[in-house]
């Protein structure tokens, strides 16, 4: 490769992370700060790992610094810059004055790793411990397994493209999603893979339908060799983004191109999705990840424990495995407390009592999702908010029966070990219905106190308790 074909790929490897960072950026004062700032950058230099750019004044390089370095470097590393790029804004008085063929050499594509720099593209990033390696497989998720790992021997293959991978919250769907990602990037460089939420797809889709700028988001969408969609149930929301996900799904499929799906339910558990979707989404392959038996979460938990520094003794493990059951994350809440306690008291025996303490309100939250109906917390949620039943579960969309309404079905699904199906049927509602509901106070909840403590109460009053 010559300098000149080397500084193309260092100017092309910027244009890639300035997608993916504009990507991530929804307010348009942001955006147009942005744009500002890069737009005074005069010249960009790459040397190894280093990524230097230059701009016209002292004061725009130390903004830049501050604000954009960090964020840029992330969107570098999924664009294809090694994992170890650094970035680095300079005024340009602090640059000796070069002639065009003198810069020309500095420019130097990232090391070699067999691939081109630009093969790997995501609007979000991988997490590089999602791994088939750390993914524990039993009974309840083999066929899943053996699918994902059918997608990345032959990725496009007919049989397995689309696959569509569906089960409940916290049970390993986003993680087989991502190994499939991780070990294709790991396998075949030359693959384009991008990850996204479905959610991000919408939002995306909605800021370049407003900015009139489908043409660069379909560009960007259908050039991609392995689409990863995380929670694709979200694509209800939109009629129109799903008619664009629709063109997209196609253009892709019809290139042989691979497409892997998540959802907490089966696509015919999504009725406010088109018809001509579903056949899409269960024209290939559709698998479901259920709660793990006895026997697998062990095994998670034992691999859990193989990256700690602190030896966790095994009747601790088998006591969490015995009594934690609902999905793999309150297990892993469930060993990082245990964790803690053997670290405070590195010498002393833990036992059944302790546990038992220590864990207290997890196993209540297991016993108490077997015992309460969801009868009673439609009860308890109606006298909370002064509404009546009938209100609850009928199609009144005003805020203040809406959030009792999402309020109950929130708590059905987080604290009882109810289906879908089940929540959906006591409802009256469709299981879209019930998820979206789930999802909107997930969100309200990291920015509504009130609601925090409403939530609290409620489940207090139930008998329940919120701090799991």
């Amino acid at each position: 490769m010559n300098d000149t074909q080397k500084e193309a790929l260092a100017k092309d490897l910027w244009k890639r992370a300035q997608q993916i960072f504009f990507t991530s950026v929804t307010n348009p004062g942001d955006k147009n700060q942005a744009e500002r700032y890069f737009s005074m950058i005069t010249n960009m230099e790459m040397d190894e790992n280093n990524i230097t750019f230059f701009v016209s004044t002292p004061f725009a390089a130390d903004l830049l610094n501050n604000e954009y370095a960090s964020k840029l470097k992330n969107c570098f590393r999924l664009a294809g810059a090694d994992e170890k790029v650094s970035i680095t804004f300079k005024a340009s008085s602090a640059k000796r004055e070069r002639t065009k063929e003198a810069a020309a050499k500095i420019v130097k594509a990232p090391p070699p790793v067999e691939r081109p720099v630009n093969s790997f593209i995501s609007t979000l990033p991988l997490n590089l411990n999602y791994t088939f390696d750390e993914f524990v497989v039993g009974s309840s998720n083999s066929w899943a397994h053996a699918a994902a790992k059918g997608v990345v021997e032959n990725p496009g293959a007919v049989g397995y493209n689309p696959l569509f991978i569906h089960g409940g919250t916290g049970l390993g769907k986003t993680h087989l999603m991502q190994a499939i990602g991780n070990e294709i990037r790991r396998t075949n460089p030359s693959l384009a893979v991008c990850y996204l939420t479905a959610e991000t797809f919408l939002n995306e889709y909605i800021n370049n339908l407003q900015n009139h700028t489908l043409n660069a988001f379909r560009d960007k969408y259908r050039k991609i060799d392995v689409l990863l969609v995380d929670d694709v149930q979200f694509l209800q929301r939109g009629e129109q983004c799903q008619e664009e996900f629709f063109n997209t799904f196609n253009a892709l499929t019809g290139d042989h191109k691979q497409i892997v799906m998540t959802s907490d339910v089966a696509p015919k558990d999504l009725p406010k999705i088109s018809e001509r979707l579903i056949s899409r989404f269960e024209g290939g392959m559709v698998q479901e990840i259920e709660s793990p038996s006895y026997e697998t979460r062990l095994a998670i938990l034992r691999k859990k424990t193989e990256s700690m520094t602190t030896n966790i003794p095994d009747t601790a493990i088998k006591f969490i495995a015995d009594n934690i059951k609902s999905h793999v994350r309150a297990m892993e809440g469930a060993l990082a407390k245990v964790r803690v306690l053997v670290q405070m008291n590195p010498y002393d025996s833990v036992t059944n009592e302790m546990l038992s303490r220590l864990l207290k309100d997890f196993i209540e939250k297991e016993q108490t999702m077997k015992k309460i109906t969801l009868k009673e917390i439609q009860e308890v949620v109606a006298k909370k908010y002064s509404v009546t039943i009938d209100q609850i579960l009928s199609s009144e969309r005003t805020q203040s029966i809406v959030t009792p309404r999402q309020l109950a079905m929130y708590i059905a699904r987080k604290f009882t070990t109810k289906s879908l199906q089940e929540i959906a049927a006591v409802f009256d509602k469709t299981h879209a219905t019930v998820v979206h509901g789930v999802k909107t106070i997930e969100k309200r909840l990291d920015v509504e106190p009130e609601l925090k403590m409403m939530l609290d109460e409620t489940v207090q009053d139930i008998g329940l308790s919120s701090a799991v």
